[in-house]
């Protein structure tokens, strides 16, 4: 884990915690260093939002020239909206009310190139009269949504449906997270096999006659991998991979990911020593409530303290217990945790502290937090 100082906040005894703490110098180095993964091209990268949610840092992607991404609802689709992106996919199979509500939001931003996924021709016809992209779902494997990568027929058939329609075909979606060996080698083999089949099933649409615009794929783990595959950079369509987490990252990515390629946590939680329960061990105020848990224990590693070690959280209470004969930190300590799953932890919290240089500097809107009110309460407008 990275050394603790980047993240000392002054006067952090006057926060309520826990409290969510982004630092954007650490957003831009993560940023920089996915780009030039990918060759030193922006074009090549469409972040899932999932993890940034902040306008703030969406507004900060497209700064830096990477205006297209995806998300899975419909508040994070108009958050992207706003905030400069020009190209967003929904990578979420909608329905009913979801549906109509992506139709308002593709309305109101006349700007903004919007997409949704199909995996039958039902779907596609149910976008009829919309100026929607459809990118079709193909299911590599994760067994999620999409169609079976080996029913090449079926996704030929919404390929015919999507002209029937008079809808813009984008290309395919083929997200392989489930993608994630221990080595990166066994990796890069259980990908690179993956995309072989891809490139195949985009050969069968391209003989069809039906021309492939872009290719989506990878996650966290896997878009190295992407990175990497040779033909996805010689063909004629734009391949671009969706990893999310590495704009904050977490201590899981950080794992996944090799030390030099110079990931660091841009997000963590503060919290604060609640409890001495009992001898070498302590409570802090960041129960599952604030940090997920969704990854299981332990939820969150201690920046500067491996000698803490996080066990199972109730909802506003995490024990932590103190190994190796360290030092048990004072009540009112504050401890800085890097999230296991920073993905559902950000969206925990309604604000974020943006810190730079020890300082909290602004307090920020998670703005595409949650989901919109289930009832048509809203303006036709976001």
């Amino acid at each position: 884990m990275t050394s603790a100082t980047p993240y000392r906040i002054d006067n952090v005894e006057t926060l309520l915690t826990p409290a969510l703490a982004i630092y954007p110098d650490i957003v831009d180095c993560n940023i920089a260093a996915t780009v030039r993964l990918l060759g030193n091209d922006p074009n090549r990268w469409r972040p899932h939002l999932k993890t940034a949610k902040l306008g703030f840092i969406m507004r900060r992607l497209a700064e830096r020239g990477i205006v297209q991404a995806k998300c899975s609802t419909t508040v994070e689709l108009a958050a992207a909206c706003g905030a400069g992106m020009k190209d967003v996919l929904l990578a979420y199979p909608v329905v009913g009310a979801n549906a109509r509500r992506v139709r308002e939001l593709t309305e109101h931003h006349a700007g903004v190139r919007i997409s949704v996924l199909a995996e039958n021709p039902a779907q596609v016809s149910a976008w009829s009269g919309s100026r929607l992209g459809i990118f079709i779902d193909v299911n590599p494997g994760m067994d999620r949504t999409g169609i079976e990568q080996a029913r090449i027929p079926a996704i030929l058939e919404v390929a015919r449906a999507v002209d029937a329609a008079g809808l813009a075909f984008r290309g395919l979606h083929y997200y392989d997270g489930h993608v994630a060996a221990p080595l990166m080698s066994e990796r890069q083999t259980l990908a690179h096999r993956g995309y072989d089949r891809l490139m195949e099933i985009v050969a069968a649409v391209e003989r069809a006659g039906f021309h492939v615009e872009e290719v989506i794929t990878s996650g966290t783990p896997a878009f190295p991998c992407a990175a990497a595959y040779e033909p996805f950079q010689t063909t004629g369509f734009v391949h671009r991979a969706s990893p999310g987490t590495v704009v904050y990252s977490d201590s899981t990515s950080l794992t996944q990911l090799p030390a030099e390629w110079g990931y660091q946590p841009a997000a963590v939680v503060v919290s604060t020593v609640v409890s001495h329960p009992k001898a070498n061990y302590i409570t802090c105020d960041a129960g599952h409530k604030s940090v997920s848990a969704d990854a299981g224990v332990p939820t969150c590693a201690v920046i500067g303290r491996p000698d803490l070690r996080p066990l199972k959280p109730s909802e506003e209470h995490l024990p932590i217990e103190v190994q190796d004969g360290g030092a048990r930190p004072e009540i009112g300590t504050a401890l800085y945790l890097v999230p296991r799953h920073v993905c559902p932890t950000v969206n925990n919290f309604d604000d974020a502290l943006i810190v730079s240089g020890n300082r909290v500097v602004s307090l920020e809107r998670v703005t595409a937090r949650g989901h919109e009110p289930p009832v048509a309460t809203r303006a036709s407008a976001p």
